[in-house]
């Protein structure tokens, strides 16, 4: 079951929800979506941090439970596991913690200026 499990962690909710934080502003209709994900990011990373730690999300969490389980040595990130199962590439702990920072926060960003834009040309037409 937990093999199941640790498939379906990867495969339904980690990718598909990087994907839409990354590249859901580039299009107008999932902008919104791409900003509340974003959000509940956020929320997770910086409310849940205050009472468990900082960066905490409780999928990550449940990912890295299962995986636990199964005998898998990872290393200390969710980041440096996602970067080195997706291109092979092993990060340090600090480009990690870097890397997951600047990147959804730079995102977030452009996304938002993004709605402004769109907000600003509605009201022009």
């Amino acid at each position: 079951m937990d093999e199941v499990l640790n498939a379906l962690s990867s495969s339904c909710f980690t990718r598909p929800g990087l994907r839409l934080r990354a590249w859901g502003g580039v299009w107008r209709r999932t902008r919104r979506r791409q900003l509340a994900t974003a959000f509940l990011t956020a929320l997770s990373w910086f409310g849940l941090g205050l009472r468990y730690r900082w960066g905490c999300c409780p999928c990550s969490d449940w990912h890295w439970e299962v995986r636990s389980r199964l005998g898998f040595n990872d290393p200390p990130s969710h980041i440096q596991l996602l970067i080195w199962k997706l291109s092979g590439i092993v990060l340090g702990p600090l480009a990690a913690d870097a890397l997951a920072l600047v990147t959804p926060g730079s995102v977030t960003f452009l996304g938002l200026m993004l709605c402004v834009c769109d907000r600003l040309r509605s009201n022009l037409e």
